[in-house]
């Protein structure tokens, strides 16, 4: 909800509260979103490990979708046909809820 008071301060050109311009940052910039998200790309690191993690890196999640690149083929086709349940179960184990309901693996492109 907005805050009535700040808006017409900043109308004015006043001052407002700490809070209210960082709230206001994050919600315009897009970085509250992109906060969010940290947990889950944590809980997927953490449920892959350290070797596999570094090799299938959460780029994006979206309405419950997660999206991993994922660095050789080979680690892509374990993770898209075998494992990637797997890991996403426990995932959502860590995070105490089913946030991730897909994931969706993508073959990183070198360049």
């Amino acid at each position: 909800m907005p805050d009535k008071r700040a808006d017409t301060e900043r109308r004015r050109g006043g001052m407002t509260s700490m809070q209210v311009a960082m709230n206001r940052f994050l919600q315009d910039s897009g970085l509250r979103s992109r906060l969010r998200d940290v947990a889950i790309f944590k809980a997927w690191r953490d449920s892959l490990g350290i070797v596999l993690a570094a090799r299938a890196r959460p780029v994006a999640f979206h309405e419950g979708v997660l999206e991993v690149t994922v660095q050789s083929a080979a680690h892509f086709q374990e993770l898209s046909s075998f494992t990637g349940e797997q890991y996403r179960l426990k995932a959502n184990r860590r995070l105490g809820s089913e946030r991730i309901r897909k994931v969706v693996f993508r073959l990183e492109r070198s360049t």
